[in-house]
Formats: C-alpha cells, structure tokens, sequence
C-alpha cells in the first residue's frame, strides 16, 4: 500500500513538473496561447499536441486492460453522445480557462507558486464542484 502511494505521488510530481515545464501554470502564457487575433504566442500547441499524441497512444494501448500499472481499476466511459451538459460544461470550461489563463492541473500544480489567483481559482473551482455535487444529489433525490 505504502509503495502505491509514493508512485501515485511521483507520477503526480513529474505531472505537474511538466506542467510547469511546458508554461501550462503561467496564466500570461495561456492568454497569449488563446489571444489569436492579438499577440498569439503558439508555444502551448506543441506542449497540447505531445499530450494528445501520448494520450492517444496510451489510450489505444491501455483501453484492454482492466487495472492500471499501479494495480488501480480502469473504468473508461463508452459514453458517445454529444448533449446540451457536455457543451455547455465544455463552454464554461473554455470560458474560465480564457478569463483565468488556468485549468484544473495546471491550477493546483501552481499552488505551489502561493499566488492568490491561483488560490482564488482552486477555491472556486472547488465550490463549484461541490455545488455540481449538491445539485446532482438533489435531482436524484427528486
């Protein structure tokens, strides 16, 4: 159990290592990426490009297993459908990570920055989704 921890935890460090590495925890370097008829700064394509590559490949390899190399089970969603929930979530996503120049990973790995916007974001981001919880307890509730 011990030697699970310490690999989910190395497997995070070097996550947000490169986060940090690839720019993705400088909201300035995210605006610039996402200010297309500005100042557009492509840097951030390269480092979004080697993670879809990786992504893909590792999905494509790994979408057989049933445990992970860590010994955790993989549940992968067959969920195919394109509903109004996942554009407006994807909407909201896009809106925040534009306004704020952070998304969820990139956000908690600068945590370790102490900038207060970073906090700000983390503790909103944490609010909102515990207000998501609440909402979804409610409806199966009703």
């Amino acid at each position: 159990m011990m030697m699970k921890r310490v690999s989910e935890f190395l497997v995070g460090l070097i996550f947000g290592f490169g986060l940090l590495l690839g720019g993705m925890t400088n909201p300035a370097k995210v605006i610039g990426f996402l200010d297309v008829t500005g100042s557009w700064d492509p840097s951030l394509a390269f480092v979004m490009g080697g993670a879809v590559l990786l992504s893909f490949f590792a999905f494509r390899i790994s979408r057989h297993w049933t445990s992970s190399l860590l010994g955790r089970v993989i549940i992968l969603s067959d969920y195919k459908m394109i509903d109004v929930k996942l554009v407006l979530g994807s909407a909201l996503f896009g809106i925040g990570w534009g306004l704020s120049g952070f998304c969820p990973g990139p956000a908690v790995a600068s945590l370790a920055s102490g900038e207060i916007k970073s906090v700000i974001f983390v503790v909103a981001m944490l609010v909102g989704m515990g207000l998501e919880t609440l909402s979804q307890r409610y409806r199966q509730a009703v």
